[in-house]
C-alpha cells in the first residue's frame, strides 16, 4: 500500500528538524502518527542521513515488553545509540513508559540528536511530569483524514466545476465523473481512518477495522490503566460503554455531566454519579476519542460555564456505535464541518445569542473569524429561516461585528448570498482549499 504524504503535518515537523525541542505528534488510535513518523524518517534518508542515524523504538512491540519505566527506557536508547553521531530518534506510543519525560529531557540535553515522539493519549502531554519538558517540546495534533485528503489517498481530483466559480466537481484517476454527494456520503459514513481510505468503503471491513480500534481505546487506553489526578481507576466498563453510545448518539446537541448522568441512570436503573460520568469523559477526551467544544457568549465576547457540546474525532466510529442507522446525517455534516475547521488551525466554539445559537464560531489568526450554520437543505422557506436567523442577527445589532457568516448546506440548489450571508455547499466547503483550476 503505497503512503500518501499528508504534508501539513509532515512540514510541521520539517520545520522544527534538528531544532532543540522535542516534536510529539498527538492524536487517536491509527489516525496515521506512525506512519508520519515513517515520512519523517524517509524525508531525512532521502536529504542524505544515513541509516544507521535513523532509530525507530516501537514500543508497543513485544521487543519493548518490559520497558515500562523512564531509567530502563533511558539506558536502552542510550546502549541503541553508542557511538552514533546525532541520531535521529523516533519513539513510537511513548505514553505507556511512566516518567517518560524524565528520559527523552534527558537525552535531549545529554546528546546531540533529535527527537520525535508519538502517543495515543492525552496523559502524554497532562501529567505532572510534562513540567519538566514545558516550553522544550512542540505538538503536532494529529486527525483522521479530512475530506481532502480521503480523497488524496483514494486518488479522486477535485477540479473547478466549468462556469460554476467555487464549485468542485470530483474525477476519479480513470478520469470519470463522480458523484460528490455520494463521495462525501461515504466518507461520513465510514470516516477518515487511512487504512480504510485507499479504496472503495466495503461496510463487513469497515464495521471489523472500527471495532477493533474502538475496543483497543476503550480496553487497552482506558480500562487497562490507573488514572491519576487522585481519582483512581477506570473499572466499570458497563458505565464507559454507554457513555459511549450516549455522547455518539449525542454529538453536536447541547449536554452537561447532569444530564448524562440523569439519561444512563434512568436507561439501566444504575447509581451513576456526576463525578464518575466526569471522570470517564475526562478518560474518553484523553485518548481523543471525544471533544468537548464550549459555548461562547457573541455579545459579551466571553466563554460560558454551562453546556457546550461534543464532537467525535472520526463519524465511522460514529456509524459503528450506531449500527450504520444512518440516522442524524445533519449533525453528522456539522462533527465533519468542526473536525475540517480544526484541522484548518481554528479555535472552534458554539456560539450563543440569547435570540438562537449559532453552530460554530471559528476562531483563526489575526482578524480571521467566521461565524457557521450548518444544515442539510434550505428548499423549504421554515428551514431556510431557521437556519438563517441567528446569522441575520447582525442587522439588529445582536452580532456587533462585520465578521464573514455563512451557511454551509449539503443538498439541493441554493444562491450563493442571502442578505450578506455566504451560502456554499458543504463539498465546495471543505475542499474550498483544494480545488484544482484548469
Amino acid at each position: 500500500m503505497d503512503i500518501v504524504r499528508r504534508s501539513r503535518y509532515l512540514d510541521r515537523l520539517i520545520a522544527f528538524q534538528d531544532t532543540d525541542l522535542i516534536k510529539i505528534v498527538t492524536g487517536i488510535r491509527r489516525c496515521g502518527k506512525s506512519t508520519l513518523l515513517d515520512m519523517m524518517r524517509d524525508y531525512l534518508a532521502q536529504q542524505g542521513v544515513p541509516a544507521e542515524r535513523l532509530l525507530t523504538f516501537k514500543m508497543e512491540s513485544l521487543e519493548y515488553a518490559g520497558i515500562t519505566d523512564y531509567l530502563t527506557f533511558y539506558r536502552m536508547v542510550r546502549e541503541r545509540i553508542d557511538g552514533i553521531d546525532h541520531p535521529y530518534l523516533f519513539i513510537d506510543e511513548l505514553q505507556n513508559v511512566e516518567g517518560w519525560e524524565k528520559a527523552v529531557n534527558s537525552l535531549r540535553v545529554d546528546l546531540p540528536c533529535d527527537i520525535y515522539v508519538t502517543g495515543s493519549n492525552a496523559f502524554l502531554l497532562s501529567s505532572e511530569l510534562a513540567t519538566l519538558i514545558s516550553g522544550r517540546y512542540v505538538e503536532v495534533k494529529m486527525q483522521p483524514l479530512t475530506f481532502g485528503e480521503y480523497l488524496d489517498f483514494r486518488s479522486i481530483d477535485a477540479v473547478a466545476a466549468e462556469g460554476l466559480g467555487e464549485r468542485a466537481e470530483l474525477v476519479s484517476k480513470t478520469g470519470d465523473r463522480l458523484n460528490s454527494n455520494t463521495v462525501l456520503e461515504q466518507y461520513i459514513t465510514y470516516g477518515g481512518m487511512p487504512f480504510l481510505a485507499h479504496d472503495e468503503p466495503r461496510r463487513e471491513l469497515c464495521r471489523d477495522y472500527i471495532r477493533s480500534l474502538y475496543q483497543t481505546i476503550v480496553a487497552r487506553d482506558i480500562l487497562s490503566r490507573v488514572t491519576r489526578r487522585g481519582r483512581g481507576a477506570i473499572t466499570k466498563r458497563d458505565v464507559l460503554e454507554r457513555l459511549c453510545a450516549y455522547l455518539a448518539d449525542n454529538i453536536s446537541n447541547q449536554t452537561s455531566v447532569n444530564k448524562i448522568v440523569g439519561t444512563l441512570n434512568e436507561s439501566a436503573g444504575g447509581k451513576t454519579n456526576a463525578s464518575t460520568v466526569s471522570a470517564y469523559i475526562d478518560a474518553l477526551e484523553e485518548t481523543y476519542l471525544f471533544t468537548k467544544v464550549k459555548r461562547y457568549d457573541i455579545k459579551g465576547r466571553e466563554l460560558l460555564k454551562t453546556g457546550g457540546k461534543y464532537y467525535i474525532a472520526d463519524t465511522g466510529i460514529r456509524s459503528y456505535l450506531d449500527g450504520y442507522r444512518g440516522s442524524d446525517s445533519g449533525r453528522m455534516l456539522e462533527n465533519v464541518i468542526y473536525n475540517q475547521l480544526v484541522f484548518e488551525g481554528y479555535e472552534v466554539f458554539c456560539g450563543h445569542l440569547r435570540a438562537g445559537e449559532i453552530d460554530f464560531v471559528a476562531i483563526g489568526e489575526g482578524s480571521d473569524r467566521k461565524y457557521i450554520q450548518v444544515t442539510e437543505r434550505i428548499d423549504a422557506e421554515a428551514t431556510r429561516e431557521r437556519e438563517l436567523r441567528p446569522l441575520k442577527l447582525s442587522t439588529l445589532g445582536k452580532i456587533p461585528d462585520s465578521y464573514e457568516k455563512i451557511l454551509i448546506v449539503r443538498d439541493g440548489d441554493h444562491p450563493t448570498d442571502i442578505d450578506g450571508i455566504r451560502i456554499v455547499g458543504a463539498v465546495d466547503f471543505l475542499l474550498r482549499n483544494k480545488i484544482t483550476r484548469g
